[in-house]
Formats: structure tokens, sequence, C-alpha cells
């Protein structure tokens, strides 16, 4: 990853992320009310969209850019149908 002014953000998120796996795994272990551990896994798919939103944006702002800039058109191409395709899984 070589755009710097996303990374702190992600790691930061990523390690938000982290804490509340953590805590999800406790609360099936303490055997919390069902709504209650689904509605963290909701939020946690929240918070995993969104960094992958910042990467994907990031990627299209300076790789795909930059390949467009080189003459690399075609590449960049792909590079955009991939990022599509994934973001629609």
């Amino acid at each position: 990853m070589k755009h710097t002014d996303t990374k702190q953000p992600i790691i930061r998120r990523l390690k938000i992320l982290e804490g509340q796996v953590r805590g999800l795994q406790d609360m099936v272990s303490k055997g919390v009310y069902c709504i209650d551990i689904i509605t963290q896994t909701s939020a946690v798919k929240q918070g995993l969209s969104h960094v992958e939103d910042l990467l994907m944006e990031g990627h299209l702002g300076t790789c795909v850019l930059n390949q467009m800039k080189t003459g690399q058109a075609e590449q960049a191409k792909k590079e955009i149908l991939k990022v599509y395709k994934l973001k629609r899984k």
C-alpha cells in the first residue's frame, strides 16, 4: 500500500475491528443473547466494508490513475473491473 494518507485510518479501523471480534468471541463464550451477537457481527461487517472502501478508493486514486497517466490504459481497465467485481461479492 503506497498511499500513506489512508494507511493510518485503515490500521486504526482494523485494530478496532480486532477488538470487536475478540468481544464477539467473549459474547459467544458467555452465552450472550443471539440478537445482541448478531448486532455486533453486523457492526464488524460494516467496519470491514469501510476498510475495503478506503483501500479500493486509494487503489483507484493512485495505482490505477498512474497506470492511465503512463499509457497503461488496458491494465487500468483490468484493475477497475477487478475492483468492481470484488466489491459486488
